[in-house]
């Protein structure tokens, strides 16, 4: 590596790019809907690889069309704190592959963010649990701003003055977000979803030191 890449920034997608979370999600979400007692239908990995990406407002209508929004709020506030519970006590590691020691090498050189529309503390909760908490400088969140993915990169961008930035997730909902917010998207295809256009693609996450190096050619004048 020339310890020189071609952006100043990576900003990070989280679930089907650092983390698979879906199987312990699901039974965390499933004891929250046997709590409630409310008339929702379970749910399984499956169903929350389709549906991690989206906003948690549009997940909770998606899978439960039936409850009024009052009722799909309460519950999935609900979910998230079983979630977080589950999360917090688990011991496996359900990252991808070469993510923590790609990011935490590249750190060195490159500065990390994490975009993501995830709930608010979720965020943290990854970044503790996979020991990155120093590798990544700022992050952003729905829950947070209660803004879409492509506002949040935005925000994030402007915030940190970055002039050169990419973006790394895996489904089509990051693509078309980074297409409005005018920002290169480089495509985990290990993750969850199809996406139909890309700069790079990211078979391994550790395939991503060499997307972001800068040619011999083209560094220090070389």
């Amino acid at each position: 590596m020339n310890n020189t890449s071609k952006y100043d920034g990576i900003i990070l997608d989280i679930d089907g790019t650092i983390w698979n979370t879906t199987g312990i999600v699901a039974m965390a979400w499933n004891r929250a809907i046997n709590i409630s007692g409310m008339d929702a239908r379970k749910v399984n990995a499956q169903d929350l690889q389709k549906e991690f990406g989206k906003t948690m407002d549009v997940i909770a209508e998606d899978l439960w069309p039936n409850l009024n929004k009052e009722q799909r709020d309460i519950l999935m506030a609900n979910c998230c704190t079983e979630e977080t519970i589950s999360l917090n006590e688990n011991t496996l590691d359900i990252t991808y592959p070469g993510v923590v020691d790609t990011i935490k090498k590249l750190s060195l050189e490159t500065n990390f963010f994490v975009v993501s529309n995830c709930q608010d503390g979720y965020i943290q909760l990854m970044m503790k649990k996979t020991g990155l908490e120093e590798c990544i400088k700022d992050w952003e969140c729905f829950g947070r701003t209660g803004k879409g993915k492509a506002e949040n990169i935005m925000m994030l961008v402007q915030r940190n003055q970055l002039t050169s930035p990419a973006y790394v997730g895996d489904i089509q909902g990051d693509c078309d977000a980074c297409r409005q917010a005018g920002v290169p998207f480089i495509w985990a295809s290990y993750g969850f979803g199809e996406v139909k256009s890309y700069i790079a693609k990211l078979n391994s996450f550790s395939d991503l030191e060499e997307v972001i190096e800068v040619p011999p050619e083209f560094s220090d004048g070389v």
